[in-house]
């Protein structure tokens, strides 16, 4: 998605009113000249307007003008067979910027469930939820004096902006209640935090109009602390406005390809980054299949320009650029006016981008990008709701499963904490670990020493540490910690 000019915007709205305003008459009589020499053909504008009219005056479904024309719309829209493109209503459009922009109304919350209990995960800073006295770890029982039965009951918890909503928690042994006006509540679109060991984070979860201004801070910050190298985490980012892209590119390389754009003339262009600043420490650029857009040319950028090696899975492959287009009455049309490809010409559209290192599995992702970014000692801690890497807390878990005094944990992890990598031999049914050396290490299912959930396979703890002493673990209060030196 890229920001329209004003040109652009006046001219199609222009277009769109002479349809709208093409009188049926006119059209009919138009329709009706001749010469000897010819016979005037209505134009495409005339006959949309002269089916319009006739449906509108003769019809007897009661389907109203307003209904006709959206459908038209809607119609002409559908016959590009492209799910980027579509029509918006005043409303739509302002949703659809918020959600880019990362504006909400409510309290100002995230949670997960567990047990079958509603719990806050995070209070985000300066919201209702955080005024009010909300803290992460309250687990929510009632919301306007209902029971709270699960996961449905999160939405009620929405609502208009200014509305009230009365929330009951269990904290600590104790019921407290809490009188909450929702208010719009924007979450940045940029995290960041630094390790001991100078290894620099950045989390952009949209390419909103502000994220290059957050992005610009957080450098600054991050440098000003002594950065070393850069995990940047795109992963589950869908994107957002081509400009706040290249101007987080220039943050990251002096000058370069950001990409080639292609229009209606089939042409490629190189769209070009110049005046930017070389970013000069390694940079590991994190992925997942919930990765577009934006997250895409700017992966693309990084990764061919040899400024970035990439971790994770092959990103989500939404190679077009859309235009949000001003309409006359207020609507607007989203439409795909370009494609684009990596600067190396890869048109990876409906493909994706694979990373220089496939690791699936969000917490293996991690730990495998802070190793590749130079990260020695490591110790992660967490359970099936947390995590937190040499002390500082990220999205994601560290989920074990506890069978008797048996402890299974994700392979994934186990793999990824030895920098070596996980295989499965389906025949022999066993998980095979090979490390950097090439050396390998099998756990069978008929052993025990595996187990699978949610289709995701463990190997048992006390089994996987006879085989690699080097990883230490232990277990307490349901949270399990990993470390190496």
């Amino acid at each position: 998605m890229t920001k329209i000019s004003i040109r652009n915007a006046i001219i199609t709205s222009t277009l769109a009113v002479s349809l709208l305003l093409t009188p049926a008459a006119a059209m009919a009589a138009d329709s009706q000249q001749t010469t000897d020499e010819q016979t005037s053909q209505p134009s495409d504008l005339q006959l949309i307007q002269e089916v319009l009219d006739y449906i509108n005056q003769y019809n007897v479904s009661g389907v109203t003008k307003e209904q006709l024309i959206r459908g038209a719309i809607e119609g002409m829209v559908y016959e590009l067979d492209d799910p980027y493109s579509e029509y918006f209503t005043a409303e739509d459009l302002k949703q659809f910027q918020d959600s880019i922009n990362q504006d909400y109304v409510g309290i100002g919350v995230t949670l997960y469930v567990e047990n079958n209990k509603l719990m806050v995960d995070s209070v985000i800073p300066g919201s209702p939820a955080e005024t009010s006295g909300i803290k992460a770890g309250d687990i929510i029982t009632r919301i306007n004096g209902q029971p709270v039965k699960g996961s449905d009951s999160a939405a009620d918890l929405a609502g208009d902006a200014n509305s009230k909503v009365t929330v009951t928690v269990q904290r600590a042994g104790k019921s407290l209640t809490f009188n909450i006006t929702r208010a719009e509540v924007y979450i940045p679109s940029v995290e960041a935090s630094i390790s001991s060991s100078k290894i620099g984070y950045i989390k952009l979860s949209s390419f909103s109009e502000t994220a290059d201004e957050e992005f610009s801070a957080a450098m600054s910050k991050l440098k000003g602390a002594g950065m070393k190298s850069l995990v940047l985490d795109l992963r589950n980012d869908g994107g957002g406005y081509i400009e706040t892209a290249t101007n987080i590119a220039k943050q990251l390389m002096d000058k370069g390809i950001l990409m080639y754009t292609q229009d209606q003339s089939g042409q490629l262009v190189p769209q070009t980054v110049t005046g930017g600043e070389k970013i000069g420490v390694p940079i590991i650029v994190l992925t997942n299949e919930n990765s577009a857009s934006a997250s895409e040319i700017l992966t693309g950028a990084l990764h061919d320009n040899r400024l970035a090696t990439t971790v994770g899975t092959t990103t989500f492959g939404k190679a077009r650029i859309q235009n949000v287009i001003p309409l006359s009455n207020g609507d607007a049309l989203k439409l795909t006016t370009q494609k684009y490809l990596t600067p190396n010409k890869l048109d990876f559209n409906k493909i994706g981008l694979k990373p220089d290192f496939e690791v699936r599995g969000s917490t293996a992702q991690l730990v495998t990008a802070f190793s590749l970014a130079g990260m020695k000692s490591m110790k992660i801690t967490g359970d099936n709701h947390s995590l937190t890497l040499n002390g500082q807390r990220f999205d994601g878990v560290l989920g074990s499963i506890k069978k008797g005094n048996s402890i299974y944990v994700p392979s994934r992890v186990l793999a990824a904490m030895l920098q070596s990598e996980v295989s499965w031999n389906a025949k022999e049914k066993k998980i095979i670990i090979t490390d950097a050396r090439g050396r390998q290490s099998s756990f069978t299912v008929s052993s025990g020493q595996v187990v699978f959930q949610n289709g995701d396979s463990y190997i048992e703890i006390h089994q996987f540490v006879k085989k690699y002493p080097a990883l230490k673990w232990s277990y307490a209060q349901n949270k399990l910690t990993l470390s190496v030196q």
